[in-house]
């Protein structure tokens, strides 16, 4: 693959993460800001201390919102343009469509629902300001982990498909990747900062809306931008447009 076609799919992952975070921020919004609002409430109501606010609640709520979500899209969308590039022709028989939703469900899976089932996502006043500094630390390195071991497992999977066949050396992947990842879990320190009385209810819907968030995004990313890869590196001839004639075949003698 050319410099060219790598800008171009680079510029088209990055537009598709955009659109794709349009959906996300919808549900961000609608499903998430509630949640935020009533751990804002159950804090203000067991804290004595109040802070100066130096950015309003409704500006976080919908201008940073959004530019944090679109953002969040567009750099993410272009990181996984670039692993599409890499992966293309390299993880199997697939076109760029499904090349693309394969990179889309690995993001998601590597990035995001390994390190949640370590670290979930919290909502505020719950954990110790205290411990940020470990806690972000922690789940970084959960991200680190779990990208790594996924690029060894498919590593793994291509050395024993010849042996195993393709089935089986999946499989064997797969499953060296979650014990792996399971002693990862056994290892890393856990973290229990929710507060005795927090509604284990809010909780639970606020973790549920964070997975939702990123459900939508990596799968509308996928679509968007398996359609526009797909468009450019296998670009169909315009209607009306006279066959090349080197590609036609002799006729035959009568």
């Amino acid at each position: 693959m050319n410099s060219i076609s790598v800008r171009a799919l680079l510029v088209r992952g990055m537009l598709a993460g955009l659109a794709a975070g349009v959906p996300a921020l919808l549900v961000a919004y609608l499903l998430g800001e509630s949640k935020v609002d009533s751990a804002i409430a159950f804090e203000d109501g067991h804290s004595h201390e109040h802070g100066v606010e130096l950015v309003s609640r409704t500006l976080q709520s919908t201008a940073g919102l959004a530019t944090g979500v679109l953002i969040f899209g567009v750099a993410l969308g272009g990181i996984a343009a670039l692993a599409f590039c890499v992966a293309l022709g390299r993880v199997g028989r697939f076109g760029p469509r499904a090349t693309a939703v394969l990179i889309s469900l690995g993001a998601l899976l590597t990035v995001y629902v390994v390190p949640f089932l370590k670290y979930p996502a919290n909502p505020p006043s719950v954990g110790d300001p205290d411990t940020i500094g470990k806690r972000t630390a922690l789940y970084f390195l959960m991200i680190a982990l779990s990208v790594l071991l996924a690029v060894g497992a498919l590593i793994l999977g291509r050395r024993l498909a010849p042996r195993l066949g393709n089935w089986y050396a999946t499989v064997t992947a797969g499953v060296a990747f979650a014990v792996v990842i399971g002693v990862a879990y056994a290892l890393l320190p856990a973290i229990n900062e929710v507060p005795k009385d927090f509604p284990a209810t809010l909780l639970w819907q606020f973790r549920l809306t964070a997975l939702t968030i990123q459900l939508v995004l990596w799968t509308g990313f996928g679509l968007l931008f398996g359609h526009l890869a797909e468009r450019h590196l296998m670009p169909k001839a315009a209607p009306g447009a006279r066959p090349d004639p080197a590609a036609r075949t002799a006729a035959p003698a009568r």
